[in-house]
Order: structure tokens, then C-alpha cells, then sequence
């Protein structure tokens, strides 16, 4: 049989309130109640009637995650940081990815306003500003990543990419590098073209202005192409900064393939510091963004600001670093020969 709140409070000696309180992480409850309630409540396999319990408080325990798709690396410790501060909060999360495509994207903003989530985390730049609207009017706060100031139900969390690609590019510079090359993310890519930006303005400042820059997607076969282009120059580079760790490994197997040796040969650097990073071979120096502490603050933002009487948003701020692995070393002397 189902059993009820009811039957957990008349179990553990407490009242339903009690109970709904120790299910919903209520910090003042005492932990002698609180381990009686959970006992009770494993004792009768209870589980909460989450659409009752939404109609009876006229607030919904669901907070949305969207991101760009869930096979990309980068995503992963995103999910693990938002949702286990959302359990944690006694909240659910719904996630959403939208694949890149136009009609997916609708159907993403439909689906999250029809399931009334309390807010929504958009962590991929495949969305812009102009889903703000539909979301806020709703009453749905959103948190971003490097797209706008916050505002009324809107915070913005900005990745501090130029730290560690200044710090990239005095690594190069003390190796001796001193012809450059840019293959960066996806031309239409907000965070790609911030990415893009620093890595030039820095390059030029220590004289390495970069030659040529591409763009690739973000698949580990994007960067063969590119890498085809930067080989056919007069002047190949003796270092390639890569918009992504997909795209630096994706360039690392084209020029094991053109019989070029990483790093001897041509330096090899990355942004994200994805698991696969280290695995890389060589592996992959990058500069390393907090995804799973990017997850909580994104939750964290929608809490906080959802709690507030005036629903105003905030500004947050990540610091990314240099991690120095082994596809970075001395600059080789002269061009690369018998290409």
C-alpha cells in the first residue's frame, strides 16, 4: 500500500508539519527528530507526492539546468555541482540540453515555463538574451555565464578567462615562443569570442601576434582542418592556443597524423581542463575553469535571489588558472621541414 505523511508523522510521533519539514532540510529541526522521521520514512518506503506538495505550498521544487548537449565534457561537473547543491537545498533539478538547434531551444524555454521550475541556470552560450523575457515574465529567475548584467530576476556569473591566459602566455614566452597561432571556438559563440579576444589582445602585448586564427566547433575532429590551414602558411607557429581542450586534442591527433611531434615540434595549449585533459597524450596543458564550483554558484545565485523580496539578481565572478602539463615545451629552433 501507498502510505501517506500521515502515516510517517503517526509512526515517528511527530506531526505532519514536523515531517514535511525534516523532508524539505528545515536546519531547525533537531537531529533526534530528524533521524526519527528518516527512519520512519525508510521504514515504510514513503515518498512525497512532489505535484500535491507544489499545489498545497503554490511553489514548485524544481530548479532547470540548460546546456548545450550532454555528450561535451565540460558539462558534466556543471550537472554534479548544480544538482548536489540542489539536493542539498531539498530541491530537484530538471536538465535540459539544446543540441545547438533553434527549434530545440524553443521547445527548451516551453518545457521549462510549462513545468514552472523556481529558476533556471543557462550555462551554454547557444542561448542569448533574448530568452530573458519569456523566462522572467513567467517568474522564473535566471542565472547566465558571461552574457548580461543582472537585473530583476536576472543574475550573471563571469569566468575570468584573461587570468589564465595571461598566465598561458608568459608560460610560451618564457619557452622561447615567438610565432603564434589562434584556433578558437565557433565564430557566433559569445564565451568562444571572449575567449578569442583575450588570447589576441594578450598575444599582442608580448609581440606574438597571432598568425593565422581560426575557428573550429567544439568535436575532437574540428581542429584538423584548421590545423591543415596554419601548416600550409609561410611561417608556422611553434605554439597553438586552442579555444577548447576538444579542440587542442582534436589538433594534437591531426599533427600526430601529419608526423609533427607535440611538443617538441609545435606547442599544443587548451581552456577547460577537462577529465580527458589529463588522459590526453601527451598530456594536454590548459587553463583550468571551475565547472563544479560553477554549478553550486549557479544554484546558489537562483537560491539566493529567488528568496529575495525584490528578486533582485547579483554579479558573480570565477578565476580560472594555468595547469601546465606536458604538450608545452622549449620553442624548436627554424621552420618545420618535409610538410
Amino acid at each position: 500500500m501507498a502510505y501517506t505523511m500521515n502515516d510517517v508523522a503517526a509512526l515517528a510521533g511527530v506531526s505532519p508539519t514536523t515531517v514535511s519539514r525534516v523532508l524539505s532540510k528545515n536546519p531547525y529541526i533537531s537531529a533526534e527528530t530528524v533521524n526519527r522521521v528518516l527512519a520512519a520514512v525508510t521504514k515504510l518506503n514513503y515518498h512525497r507526492n512532489v505535484h500535491a506538495r507544489r499545489l498545497a505550498v503554490g511553489k514548485s521544487d524544481l530548479f532547470g539546468l540548460v546546456i548545450s548537449e550532454i555528450a561535451n565534457p565540460f558539462f558534466p561537473e556543471v550537472i554534479r555541482g548544480f544538482q548536489s547543491a540542489a539536493w542539498d537545498g531539498g530541491y530537484d533539478v530538471l536538465l535540459l540540453n539544446t543540441e545547438y538547434g533553434a527549434e530545440r531551444t524553443r521547445s527548451v524555454i516551453r518545457k521549462l515555463i510549462e513545468s514552472d521550475v523556481r529558476g533556471v541556470a543557462i550555462m551554454t552560450s547557444s542561448l542569448d538574451s533574448t530568452v530573458i523575457a519569456p523566462l522572467t515574465s513567467a517568474g522564473i529567475g535566471v542565472v547566465f555565464c558571461n552574457l548580461v548584467p543582472a537585473g530583476r530576476l536576472v543574475s550573471n556569473i563571469s569566468i575570468d578567462y584573461k587570468r589564465g591566459i595571461v598566465a598561458a602566455i608568459e608560460h610560451v614566452v618564457a619557452l622561447g615562443h615567438s610565432r603564434a597561432a589562434v584556433i578558437a571556438g565557433p565564430a557566433t559563440n559569445k564565451t568562444a569570442s571572449t575567449i578569442k579576444a583575450a588570447l589576441i589582445a594578450g598575444l599582442k602585448r608580448r609581440a606574438l601576434e597571432p598568425v593565422p586564427v581560426a575557428y573550429s566547433n567544439y568535436h575532437l575532429d574540428a581542429g584538423a582542418s584548421a590545423v591543415r590551414d596554419i601548416l600550409s602558411t609561410k611561417n608556422t607557429p611553434t605554439v597553438i592556443f586552442c579555444g577548447s581542450d576538444l579542440i587542442a586534442m582534436g589538433v594534437m591527433m591531426a599533427l600526430e597524423e601529419e608526423g609533427i611531434d607535440v611538443p617538441r615540434d609545435i606547442s599544443v595549449l587548451g581552456i577547460d581542463d577537462i577529465s580527458f585533459a589529463f588522459l590526453a597524450r601527451p598530456p594536454l596543458t590548459t587553463i583550468s575553469v571551475p565547472r563544479e564550483k560553477l554549478g553550486v554558484t549557479s544554484f546558489d545565485a537562483l537560491d539566493k535571489m529567488m528568496k529575495l523580496k525584490r528578486q533582485r539578481g547579483a554579479e558573480y565572478a570565477l578565476e580560472t588558472e594555468l595547469v601546465i602539463r606536458e604538450s608545452t615545451a622549449p620553442a624548436r629552433k627554424g621552420q618545420l621541414r618535409n610538410l
